[in-house]
């Protein structure tokens, strides 16, 4: 038990440590060659995970090499074009000037419900107001509206919106965050006369406390549990 305990652990330590290398993606943005990867791991660690008969390097050292050769890949990739096409493929036009590439559709394997679907979830539901839909090697959709469908923004009505910056957490479930309450230039005292306008007596009795560089702050104090 201790053993098949330690063995796994290792190994699911090993796998996380290399799925970082991969960077920061979720799974549906993974290129076809990181997915590969990812399922190769999975399988590769799982069989020393269950038979003790296997030695543990036996499923570490293939692990490494494919890490390797992904390192090898992503750096060939950053340097060569072609490799990276060849690897990654190209995004393809599926719509343009709101009209469907129905080759480019059929070639990708993409149907019309799933564009559907993408565009719904861009808050689109005619395509002829649709400049571009790009569909990236990712598998992801991006989309492109025409100009005058684009909301307007603050420069667009010349209105010069105040910039907030990026609000801090000051108190997270009831941990008071030091580090972000001295960044912001604040100090206990300020604390708490946040604490008292609110109500509330403690930080353990706030769930979410931030401040942005204007001073604002959004405060949500913990709900009473049942």
């Amino acid at each position: 038990m201790v053993i098949a305990f330690v063995r796994t652990v290792i190994l699911y330590l090993f796998i996380i440590a290399g799925i970082r290398l991969m960077g920061k993606r979720q799974v549906g943005e993974l290129e076809p060659s990181e997915l590969v990867l990812a399922l190769i791991i999975a399988d590769l660690a799982a069989v020393p995970m269950q038979d003790f008969g296997i030695p543990l390097l036996s499923g570490i050292i293939p692990i490494l090499t494919l890490l390797c050769i992904t390192m090898i890949i992503s750096v060939l990739s950053m340097k060569s074009v072609k490799f990276r096409v060849l690897i990654c493929g190209r995004p393809s036009i599926i719509v343009e000037n709101g009209k469907l590439h129905q080759r480019e559709m059929a070639k990708n394997r993409f149907t019309v419900d799933e564009l559907m679907e993408e565009l719904r979830m861009k808050g689109i539901t005619d395509i002829s107001t649709v400049k571009y839909a790009i569909l990236e090697t990712n598998g992801q959709i991006s989309v492109l509206p025409f100009s005058d469908q684009k909301p307007p923004i603050a420069k667009d009505m010349a209105v010069v919106p105040e910039e907030a910056g990026l609000p801090l957490v000051i108190i997270n479930d009831g941990r008071v965050l030091d580090h972000n309450l001295k960044t912001r230039g604040y100090d206990q005292v300020w604390l708490s006369k946040q604490l008292k306008s609110h109500g509330v007596k403690k930080p353990e009795e706030v769930y979410l406390l931030t401040a942005d560089e204007l001073g604002r702050t959004y405060f949500a104090p913990k709900e009473a549990v049942k």
